[in-house]
């Protein structure tokens, strides 16, 4: 088949599409997490939760996790300290899956799965070209060079 007929001349946008996972991982990172930030009671209801699930200190889990999950989808969706992000968002969501979805159906545990999928990619290969930290690495690149 003739280079032109196949889906090969995208290879050199490749690195492009990492823009379209960050910013519906951020999105859905600061989407769940909005509500508890700008209301103290939703808060509250959070380390309620936690409370039940035995997590010690839930009041300052409930903002740990919340502020973590809130900043760190900024941060994704504008690709800054990426792989710190997703450390943190692994961490976050293995301790999510653990306190709230074990033994719960795979529908259930969905969402934190995709979460923690995300956070190891985002760990493993990094921000992409459109993102503050390739341009950091480019600047950094060129002060090495002068």
């Amino acid at each position: 088949m003739p280079r032109t007929l196949t889906l090969n001349i995208l290879e050199k946008y490749k690195e492009y599409g990492v823009i379209f996972i960050r910013l519906i991982v951020g999105f859905h990172l600061i989407y769940g997490t909005q509500d508890n930030v700008f209301s103290y009671a939703r808060m509250e209801e959070f380390a309620g939760f936690l409370s039940v699930r035995g997590v010690p200190f839930p009041l300052f889990s409930a903002f740990l996790s919340v502020y973590a999950q809130f900043i760190c989808g900024i941060l994704f969706i504008v690709g800054l300290a990426t792989r710190y992000a997703a450390v943190v968002m692994i961490i976050n969501f293995i301790a999510a899956l653990v306190i709230a979805h074990i033994g719960d159906k795979y529908p259930n545990m969905f969402p934190a799965l995709m979460m923690l999928a995300a956070a190891c990619f985002f760990l493993l290969h990094g921000a992409g070209k459109a993102s503050f930290d390739s341009l950091l690495e480019k600047r950094e690149a060129a002060k090495e060079v002068a």
